[in-house]
């Protein structure tokens, strides 16, 4: 398994192709998520993913947000249990320090999601709230 780290500009068809198949499954075939997933965000997007070199397997993408902070979102993995999310979010934090140089991370997390991102040391500063039909809180980091 390969971590990539690249800007929109510098994904190959095939990489941009497999994100938007992985976010696809994910989003809408396993969450039955009905919205626009193309929301020009991904041209201003680092894209952090792992690659078994034919499908994306583990995928977030960063985007700025204000001078020090940067948002995070469409985070999914398709192994679910392996530890792959941890080592994306591990290595996307790296990534985004790099290449943002922010410092604070922020993402809108679902609810059922929430400890996995307490344990990569984000903090809830929302209430809940819906999100395409689904209960979501805002959390941060300060990295």
């Amino acid at each position: 398994m390969k971590f990539i780290s690249k800007t929109f500009s510098e994904l190959s068809t095939d990489e941009l192709y497999e994100i938007l198949k992985s976010r696809s499954e994910i989003f809408m075939l396993e969450q039955n998520i009905i919205c626009q997933d193309m929301d020009d965000r991904d041209k201003e997007s680092l894209h952090c993913f792992f690659s078994d070199g034919k499908r994306v397997t583990a995928y977030l993408r960063a985007f700025r947000t204000g001078a020090d902070e940067v948002t995070v979102g469409r985070v999914l993995t398709l192994e679910h249990g392996k530890g792959l999310g941890k080592k994306l979010m591990m290595q996307g934090v790296e990534e985004i320090k790099k290449h943002f140089g922010c410092k604070k991370i922020c993402l809108h997390s679902q609810k059922q999601a929430m400890d996995f991102y307490k344990k990569m040391g984000f903090k809830v500063v929302s209430d809940e709230y819906l999100e395409e039909g689904i209960i979501h809180l805002t959390m941060e980091k300060y990295i």
